[in-house]
């Protein structure tokens, strides 16, 4: 297995195809919250490019049956429900969530060129590595950096190295050679792994996060290997089967 890192989704470029398999990155915070929908029983969740894409698909849907959620440059958008993991317990069980932020689903659809895509945060990042160590033996695998507008994320880099880390780990007698980059996000985790919350709270989007009150949903997202579901974009919809999910998980 071989294992390359893009810093920020504008790398993308011609870097994906259909022999590649992409695992993408938000933890602040769309593939988190993603992640989380599962976890709060959404039955899919459609990741869109803005309000009036948002607005469109929902036509496709009766009102009880649709939860549209989403932000620009940060702002929740208005008639939206906020995209916060935590906050979304309450609205998104047995509903089919339409997406929207300003980084995560646009990197989400960027990536689409690949074989398959699949959705990863450090809430079911271990259950994500799992399934691809299972899966893939001599494949390429391609990690995505959400990144914030055309800039570096301190906690995409931290989330894609835990994510490493542990199929670096656990690939028993399979080789995973990584590129300078995906060792490099591998090496950063290894030294301070046990600073999730510390690590989000120093970046740029989660300093804007907790000055506006959002600490519990930093604390929320923070967790690591507490979600089973193993999210995949296909076709436009990401899915996920049966989630069975720990218990420690701060609900």
């Amino acid at each position: 297995m071989n294992v390359h890192l893009l810093w920020k989704k504008e790398e993308i470029g011609d870097k994906m195809n259909e022999e590649k398999v992409a695992v993408v990155f938000d933890v602040l915070l769309a593939t988190s919250t993603i992640a989380a929908c599962f976890f709060h029983g959404a039955k899919k969740v459609i990741p869109v490019l803005d309000e009036a894409e948002a607005r469109s698909e929902a036509m496709n849907y009766s009102p009880e049956e649709v939860c549209l959620v989403g932000e620009y440059n940060g702002k929740t958008i208005d008639g939206f429900l906020d995209p916060y993991p935590l906050f979304l317990k309450h609205h998104v069980h047995g509903k089919t969530v339409i997406l929207s932020t300003t980084n995560g689903t646009m990197a989400i659809r960027k990536s689409a060129s690949a074989r398959k895509v699949y959705i990863a945060s450090l809430l079911n990042g271990a259950s994500v590595a799992q399934a691809l160590r299972k899966e893939y033996k001599n494949e390429t695998i391609v990690i995505v950096c959400s990144g914030s507008r055309n800039r570096f994320c301190l906690e995409d880099f931290y989330g894609a190295g835990y994510f490493i880390d542990y199929l670096v780990r656990n690939s028993g007698d399979d080789i995973v050679n990584l590129t300078d980059s995906a060792r490099a996000a591998q090496l950063f985790y290894a030294n301070i792994g046990n600073q999730a919350l510390p690590i989000l709270r120093q970046s740029h989007v989660g300093k804007m996060l907790e000055n506006v009150g959002l600490t519990e949903e930093l604390e929320f997202v923070s967790q690591r290997n507490v979600v089973s579901a193993v999210p995949q974009y296909s076709h436009g919809i990401v899915v996920a089967e049966k989630v069975d999910n720990h218990q420690k998980m701060k609900k």
